[in-house]
């Protein structure tokens, strides 16, 4: 039974769903990071929110760890790249909080626009400063959008509805989108002249650091104000109180900060300035929804092996998983097979090539290519699984190129898994017989059908008499059981291959008389 730890607080409902699926769940919040790296290795899933920090040091000792689920949107507390080098799978709820996150964002313009919270505290004081709050009208200004995804998308919705002209930069945003939207699509350097209000709904990445810099915030439109209910570390904070204090910029409405909890900041005591503690997120509705959602998700992976929302891998439907469940295999043991025959004499490992035939062309091909990759680089590498694998293969060099064929084949489904190295280039391709077992029907351009097994031994020789007589009769004196025999040639005399399954592995004595015997060109032990 899978077991998940729940280390940040989630709702009760999660929790039952985690018990109601099957899952062997514990809850223990509040743990510090030495307590939990003590107990991270039982576990094979991590449910965690903001507090937990899944960390390098962490992920080093979560030795069964498969699965990390983020309830809510944001992962920075997750090394991703520690957790896809360990093959951990990283998990978010990108869609659980959007419509929460958007609503703060337009309730702080409004807030903004009509100085709100300062106006509340005036009034609060016994004061009825009637004349000092004079604020802005939203409509007909122009709200400058920076990232038009998930959650931009529904700022945009409801900034049109209140007859707000919308400009947005997102380079992910196309044009049918931004018609769809209602707004007009538009570069950095136009938001920056032209918006009356600039909101940000982007994730912190390397280029989206600080993409309101001192430079970007000296050419915004006088008067203008800032709302960032995104990821601090989008703006320079201590820019940004300048120029509030020098009157270019109009105010600002912050829920997140470069640094939190955010005890100080150049921008609280500055007038038209809202701040709120990181609330983006912060409805009952909201919380209930992520933690829902990612216990339906880490279900779903531990048990069926769909993924969903993952930031380090493709995602697998709970639809789909069934379905490419015997595909997985066949691409893995197609990828163990051509691995195990890569040798390190043949130089590095330098382009492969997947190609997809019959029904395997209709299939999310994302995550088989995963697993052909982790099979392949398996027997050359430590430590690779269908997580990590395009990354192995990035960081070596390896070139990775999908085709995808709709032209008739012999075969109702294949795939073809064709590597190249320093030396040579082989190919060998597969199908599911009966529509669940993975069978081998070539290998270099040679038609051989075979079943996988635990043990093989893959024998290239040269098609002349007595070669079959030889090698059969030499397993046979060293009491090795053939189980199935399976043979191919390119044509008569020419090239050949002699494909066995044995009960039990082969002895390297053995092996050696194999190899020495006449017409024998290779021969190489295979396990699956």
């Amino acid at each position: 039974m899978p077991k998940v730890l729940i280390s940040d607080k989630l709702s009760p409902a999660a929790v039952e769903i985690f018990r109601t699926r099957g899952i062997d769940v514990d809850i223990k919040t509040g743990l510090s990071p030495a307590d939990l790296r003590a107990i991270i290795g039982e576990y094979d899933g991590l449910a965690i929110r903001s507090a937990t920090k899944v960390t390098k040091e962490l992920l080093d000792e979560a030795g069964n760890l498969k699965v990390v689920g983020r309830a809510g949107i944001g992962v920075d507390n997750v090394d991703i790249r520690s957790a896809t080098a360990r093959g951990v799978v990283v998990m978010n709820t990108p869609l659980g909080n959007t419509i929460t996150t958007a609503e703060h964002a337009i309730a702080m313009m409004f807030a903004l626009a009509r100085q709100l919270p300062e106006a509340t505290v005036s009034t609060k004081a016994g004061k009825w400063e009637k004349n000092r709050f004079m604020g802005v009208e939203l409509t007909a200004k122009t709200l400058g959008l920076i990232g038009c995804g998930n959650i931009g998308s529904i700022v945009a919705d409801r900034a049109v509805g209140l007859r707000m002209k919308v400009l947005a930069y997102d380079p992910y945003l196309s044009e049918k989108r931004a018609l769809e939207l209602g707004v007009e699509k538009a570069e950095l350097e136009t938001i920056l002249a032209r918006a009356d209000f600039i909101t940000l709904h982007t994730p912190l990445t390397d280029s989206t650091r600080n993409i309101l810099s001192r430079e970007a915030l000296a050419k915004t439109k006088k008067g203008v104000r800032i709302i960032n209910c995104a990821r601090g570390g989008l703006v320079d904070e201590e820019a940004l109180a300048e120029g509030i204090k020098s009157g270019h910029i109009a105010g600002a409405a912050l829920d997140v900060f470069e640094t939190e909890p955010a005890k100080d900041s150049p921008l609280f005591a500055l007038e038209n300035v809202v701040c709120t503690p990181h609330l983006g997120a912060a409805t009952a509705e909201a919380q209930e929804n992520v933690a829902l959602q990612v216990a339906e998700q880490m279900s779903d992976f531990l048990l069926t092996g769909a993924v969903t929302n993952a930031i380090n891998m493709a995602s697998v439907s709970a639809e789909d998983a069934p379905r490419l469940k015997p595909y997985l295999a066949l691409a893995r043991s197609l990828g163990l097979f051509a691995g195990q025959l890569t040798q390190a004499r043949e130089g590095a490992l330098r382009k492969v090539t997947v190609e997809y035939e019959g029904q395997a062309a209709k299939l999310n091909q994302k995550p088989l290519t995963a697993a052909l990759l982790a099979g392949l680089m398996s027997p050359l590498m430590e430590g690779v699984n269908m997580v990590n694998a395009s990354v192995f293969a990035r960081d070596h060099g390896i070139d990775v190129a999908e085709t995808v064929h709709d032209r008739p084949t012999e075969y109702l489904t294949l795939l073809r898994v064709t590597v190249e190295t320093d030396g040579l280039t082989r190919s060998v391709a597969g199908t599911l017989f009966a529509g669940s077992r993975p069978r081998i029907v070539e290998i270099k351009g040679i038609k051989v059908e075979a079943d996988f097994a635990p043990r093989m031994l893959y024998v290239t020789n040269k098609d002349k008499p007595g070669f079959i007589g030889r090698f059969g009769a030499t397993l046979a004196d060293a009491g090795l059981n053939i189980a199935t025999f399976h043979l191919g040639r390119s044509a008569e005399g020419g090239d050949a291959i002699c494909l066995v399954s044995l009960d039990e592995d082969v002895p390297e004595l053995v092996l050696n008389q194999v190899r020495a015997l006449p017409l024998v060109v290779q021969a190489t032990p295979l396990t699956f």
